[in-house]
């Protein structure tokens, strides 16, 4: 289709007839029908079409309402349109992700939709402002031109990088109420931020680059001590990797029964995920080691291959032994403590964190406080730190950066 340009308002009938046409073809979407979802995209299409068809005052009103909700996002309407075309989670879309064909009426479809999208993300500011006429200030917004068909090939092209929908937007997650929900803000934590426990991270960062590259990936337990970045590892390398099409959902241990839907959900994404399970331990006679189990020994990196569980535990043995348990009433009860007990060996891969010798806590405490831009002569500070570890009942990585925050802090308050 030839690129339109737009004239004066109020100049040229064929103008105020193509832009009555073009809001008509933004109510007849099929593919991107969820824009008319979105508060922005229909506060748009109401306050164009009362610039056109309405009265002054009340396409006015419209008009500053698209504006104030346009302003929240950004002040280029192209920008924000292209966007929400990105992030659309269609029926196209969809079946681009599980690799079925599209050929056909379908793709005449999108062509046509992101051809009426492209029109309407770049009908300048002033051809609907100068139809109101009206002596009063009205703010502005930007638009420039853009090929949409050409960045959403692109997009389909990369799809097991960037996903759709909610996992196009987020890379973190967590599930309430059932649902998978995105984390607006979630850790920012960086591997570069993390000191030490090199060998430990690369076994754990090779596992996911497996997930990644589509080769059998192993569900991973770390354990060790508290404090020891067990968890910073997992939220990092989710944060390392997100570009490449990884996401992280975040379970509660009395969530693991939510593990069969996610899987469910997950499965035919094109994105690879890792189910999070922090800090992870059972009771003897908890419910939910039965559904762990289960899931371990069923391998849900076999059932979905995009997806591997990664958690995290102090306990190596994850179920919380007691010695009345050991004198149970139970005729078999050695069996039942041994299955207990061997939870931890349906993980593929365990990683061991074990709490760092003075050495290492204090090359910790160095590295941190490089990053703190903390300055202080190396002796005091290793002094200090050895002290602030003992009142905090031993050395670990978590009190190393504590120690430096507390000593950063007092610095700013001085």
């Amino acid at each position: 289709m030839q690129e339109r340009t737009f004239t004066p308002a109020n100049k040229e009938l064929k103008t105020m007839d193509y832009l009555k046409q073009l809001l008509l073809r933004s109510k007849t979407l099929v593919i991107f029908k969820g824009l008319h979802k979105n508060k922005v995209f229909t506060s748009f299409i109401r306050a164009a079409g009362a610039c056109i068809n309405g009265g002054k005052q009340e396409a006015a009103e419209e008009y500053c309402n698209f504006i104030s909700l346009l302003y929240q996002h950004t002040d280029d309407l192209t920008e924000l349109m292209m966007k929400l075309v990105l992030e659309d989670e269609n029926l196209f879309i969809l079946k681009k992700g599980e690799g079925l064909p599209t050929a056909g009426v379908l793709e005449d479809c999108l062509a046509n939709e992101l051809q009426t999208l492209q029109e309407l993300s770049q009908i300048p500011c002033a051809e609907l402002t100068a139809r109101l006429d009206l002596d009063v200030f009205l703010p502005a917004y930007k638009t420039h031109k853009v090929d949409f068909s050409q960045v959403y090939a692109q997009r389909v092209h990369r799809i097991n990088e960037f996903g759709y929908g909610i996992y196009s937007r987020y890379h973190v997650f967590v599930m309430a109420d059932g649902s998978i929900r995105p984390v607006e803000y979630p850790d920012p934590i960086k591997l570069s931020q993390l000191s030490n426990y090199q060998a430990e991270r690369e076994q754990v960062i090779k596992n996911t680059l497996a997930l990644l590259s589509g080769k059998p990936a192993n569900n991973v337990l770390l354990y060790g001590d508290c404090g020891t970045g067990k968890s910073s590892t997992v939220k990092a390398i989710a944060n390392e990797y997100a570009g490449k099409g990884l996401r992280l959902i975040e379970l509660k241990k009395k969530q693991l029964h939510e593990i069969p839907s996610i899987v469910e959900t997950v499965s035919k994404n094109p994105l690879k995920f890792i189910i999070f399970i922090d800090d992870l331990s059972f009771t003897e006679d908890d419910n939910d080691f039965a559904a762990l189990k289960a899931i371990l020994e069923g391998s849900v990196s076999s059932t979905a291959s995009n997806l591997a569980i990664y958690a995290t535990s102090n306990r190596r043995h994850l179920v919380r032994e007691t010695f009345s348990a050991r004198q149970g009433d139970e005729i078999h009860f050695k069996d039942t403590v041994q299955e207990l007990l061997s939870l931890s060996d349906r993980f593929g891969l365990t990683v061991i964190f074990q709490r760092p010798d003075k050495q290492t806590f204090l090359n910790v405490v160095s590295d941190i406080a490089k990053q703190y831009e903390l300055e202080m002569p190396r002796e005091e500070l290793f002094q200090q730190a050895e002290a602030y570890a003992l009142s905090r009942g031993g050395r670990s990585p978590r009190v190393a950066k504590q120690f430096v925050e507390y000593l950063k802090g007092c610095g700013d308050n001085a």
